[in-house]
């Protein structure tokens, strides 16, 4: 990255092998990680000409140029799984694709333009060497599926490493059963009994000689009665305020007022 002048970073990519023709190639997981493996040993070797990773092999029909042309690939048969990998493939070419271009960075974070793509394949084992393709990958697979589980015996039978240390009691999260048995219950999960529509109504006309106004939930604890028949008894005996300073609370009908007044009197 390097500064232009106006406080901005530009990238300088190096473009020498810009215009030089390359092949992508789209090839399974085990041949990948054998080339990987060749040019790790290659760049620790102190030998400057490196062994070829792979031979490819163009066939071509005189008479038929432009519908003959074969792709194929030998593997040089090295790395670790060269015993169970195919040593032969064929490379199948893609003739339309979206023009594309090779970069690459250094560690350094030095950019190269490494050419222009100019044909893309894709990479299979050959038919007669396809049944020994898949029992590699079963075998890979199975080998995945293996669980290296070990069991190891502790030494301290005290349990001193087991114990809560002092100050981390109040940091241990409570378990989610003692959660849900600390909640508490709602009102509206308790079932009510009614009691007798006379004893209730007794009960709100002394309910309203202690206060004049009553919202409902507060009815529904003073009585322990459902809310729905609470309800009930309110429209007949009560007017609700919708607005005002006591909005959202129940007073008596005048009606009943005075008789209120009057027992009380008496």
């Amino acid at each position: 990255m390097e500064d232009d002048g106006n406080g901005s970073n530009s990238t300088v990519v190096d473009t020498a092998k810009a215009e030089r023709s390359v092949w992508l190639m789209k090839c399974p997981l085990v041949v990948s990680k054998s080339w990987q493996a060749q040019a790790a040993a290659s760049s620790s070797s102190s030998v400057s000409d490196s062994p070829p990773a792979s031979k490819v092999v163009v066939s071509l029909d005189p008479l038929r140029p432009d519908d003959s042309l074969q792709f194929t690939m030998e593997m040089a048969g090295t790395g670790s799984d060269a015993g169970n990998m195919p040593k032969s493939y064929s490379l199948n070419m893609f003739k339309d694709f979206v023009p594309m271009c090779i970069f690459s960075e250094t560690n350094q974070g030095r950019v190269a333009a490494e050419g222009k793509v100019e044909h893309k394949f894709d990479l299979k084992p050959h038919n007669e060497n396809m049944e020994e393709y898949r029992k590699m990958c079963r075998e890979r697979t199975n080998k995945s599926m293996v669980k290296n589980r070990q069991i190891q015996v502790i030494d301290n039978d005290r349990g001193v490493h087991m114990r809560p240390m002092p100050g981390m009691v109040g940091l241990i999260a409570s378990n989610s059963k003692d959660k849900k048995k600390a909640a508490p219950v709602k009102g509206s999960d308790v079932k009510r009994t009614r009691r007798d529509r006379g004893e209730l109504e007794d009960i709100m006309f002394k309910l309203f000689e202690r206060q004049p106004n009553w919202a409902l939930k507060q009815l529904v604890q003073e009585t322990d009665q459902p809310a729905q028949f609470l309800k009930e008894i309110l429209n007949e005996l009560c007017v609700y305020n919708k607005r005002g300073t006591n909005q959202g609370t129940y007073e008596l009908k005048p009606e009943y007022k005075k008789s209120v007044e009057d027992t009380g009197a008496e």
